[in-house]
């Protein structure tokens, strides 16, 4: 359910892993699921002209000492519309590293629609650290539409994060990106965005709130290499003793091209909580109030 919004076996096409092993996987008529045979991970064929339908394929770890690489593939055909609800959560009471590290790759053919969401998220009373570090690559032929949301919700002692996407003609990419870090935690994202055809256009969208002590980097590049457009959006809310480094970069190979980038860190208005507080709420739920409604 935190992950991936599950409250049992979800309708149509679906594929959990828990603790480096298969736990249960069904196809359906338009999506199929098949094991990779050289390494551990999954393909996914979504056939031509499927619409309105979707595949999750959330991550389990509830074993401390488990460090993982997975390889997952989409091959979305044409003219599709489908939603695909990935997502990490590590259980780890014992005193070893739980890790899980995957490759999402999206071949997406033309004029089709994907909206693909992946959360992270921790818990757990040992001293072992949850680590994910996730890497997605996407390919976008010509039209074709593609949505990421990712977001880490809490617990993830390290991240590093990297998501990679190639926008052919006409093709449009929108990465909105929510990371919250506590404690002693760190995160590093970096994006590459290559605007490689003719009226293609893309946005950032990155919300963070980094609480306590914890440490957060953010790389965000656009490359505009035709008539294209670009938007990067960097916000921050920085708590305690916390830092923040954020490095929007925008690149323009053509006279044609249209990139812009804005990044702003900044601590919660008084005026804000105040407000809230006269309101019946304490300082506290006026605090987590601001917080919860920046990173929706």
């Amino acid at each position: 359910m935190k992950i991936a919004g599950m409250d049992g076996t979800p309708k149509g096409a679906f594929n959990i892993r828990k603790n480096s092993q298969l736990e249960s996987r069904a196809s359906s008529e338009n999506i199929i699921i098949t094991s990779k045979t050289d390494q551990p991970g999954i393909d996914i064929h979504i056939k031509p002209g499927t619409k309105k339908e979707s595949v999750h394929i959330p991550v389990l770890i509830t074993e401390s000492g488990i460090d993982e690489m997975v390889y997952n593939d989409f091959f979305i055909g044409e003219d599709c519309d489908v939603d695909i609800v990935a997502g990490c959560g590590i259980h780890n009471d014992g005193p070893e590293c739980s890790q899980h590290n995957g490759i999402h790759t999206f071949y997406v053919g033309k004029n089709s629609r994907v909206k693909y969401s992946e959360k992270h998220y921790g818990e757990g009373d040992g001293a072992g650290e949850r680590i994910m570090n996730p890497q997605t690559v996407v390919h976008l032929e010509e039209g074709a539409f593609i949505e990421l949301e990712t977001v880490q919700i809490r617990g993830i002692d390290s991240t590093k994060r990297y998501t990679k996407i190639i926008a052919g003609k006409d093709a449009e990419a929108i990465i909105t990106e929510r990371l919250l870090t506590h404690g002693k935690q760190s995160a590093v994202s970096e994006m590459d965005v290559i605007l490689d055809g003719e009226g293609a256009n893309a946005r950032i969208i990155s919300r963070s709130v980094a609480q306590d002590s914890s440490q957060q980097t953010f790389y965000p590049r656009m490359i505009g290499n035709s008539k294209c457009f670009g938007h990067v959006q960097c916000d921050s809310i920085i708590m305690g003793d916390a830092k923040i480094r954020s490095i929007p970069e925008i690149s323009a190979n053509c006279a044609d091209a249209q990139l812009v980038h804005e990044a702003a860190i900044g601590k919660i208005a008084g005026d804000q909580i105040l407000k809230l507080m006269t309101l019946g709420l304490t300082e506290q739920e006026a605090e987590e109030k601001i917080l919860d409604g920046f990173l929706k």
